[in-house]
């Protein structure tokens, strides 16, 4: 079984956390290319809050960034073109950010299941919640359907990059997110009439535990990914 080392970070700025990320991620790298034994292979899997950012991915268009450099500082957000894929997000106090840091030779060399176990262990975090979620074609991230006035609504983006199959970047799941910061941003790139955004704390009329749904996030990546949590001696 796959050994997954975890640590949550906390609030931390998203070039801190970038910067570790990276330095998780060239460590695996090394480690292949130094051809360490399969026994030995520890993946590592991040999660923190961010203060208020705005990461635009290497397929996104800077015109979905609605907000000059005054307006911005003005608000307290940073802005940063990063090499994930997809285009641009927001990360702020209340939404749960999760970095894996994976080598998938010890799962499966196959991107777009790497994708979908991302969003099915959301998808399961949300149902425990008696919250009905899914996925939407064309869009990845994780969906809320339409319902009455209301439009479909992304709670969750995903935004990935790998080299040499470890993987880079994760998910953002709005647990008690103050979704306006959205306005300043055309989410995702996403400007299809009837698409909007939503947080565990709106659909759910209240306040969300944070560290509740950590739990069992984490307990559902493990259980899709097959691995085990170990600690560093």
């Amino acid at each position: 079984m796959e050994k997954v080392v975890f640590r949550d970070l906390g609030r931390i700025s998203y070039a801190e956390a970038w910067a570790y990320q990276e330095e998780l991620h060239r460590g695996l790298i090394l480690r292949k290319r130094q051809g360490g034994a399969a026994d030995e292979r520890c993946h590592h899997l991040l999660f923190c809050e961010h203060p208020h950012v705005y990461t635009l991915g290497k397929s996104g268009s800077l015109d979905h960034l609605l907000l000059d450099e005054e307006n911005l500082r003005a608000r307290g957000v940073e802005f940063y073109a990063i090499n994930r894929g997809g285009d641009i997000t927001y990360h702020g106090p209340g939404q749960l950010v999760a970095y894996p840091i994976f080598d998938l030779d010890g799962f499966f060399k196959d991107v777009h299941r790497y994708v979908r176990y991302l969003e099915e262990a959301v998808i399961r975090t949300l149902a425990e919640y008696g919250i009905e979620a899914g996925r939407v074609e064309r869009y990845t991230g994780v969906w809320l359907a339409a319902r009455g006035f209301l439009p479909q609504r992304k709670i969750c983006a995903i935004g990935v990059h790998l080299s040499r199959w470890v993987t880079l970047h994760g998910l953002a799941l709005n647990v008690n997110t103050d979704l306006s910061f959205f306005g300043g941003i055309i989410p995702c790139g996403i400007q299809e009439e009837g698409k909007g955004v939503t947080s565990m704390q709106q659909e759910l009329g209240e306040q969300v535990d944070m560290e509740e749904v950590k739990v069992r996030l984490r307990k559902h990546l493990a259980e899709l990914f097959g691995f085990e949590f170990v600690s560093l001696s």
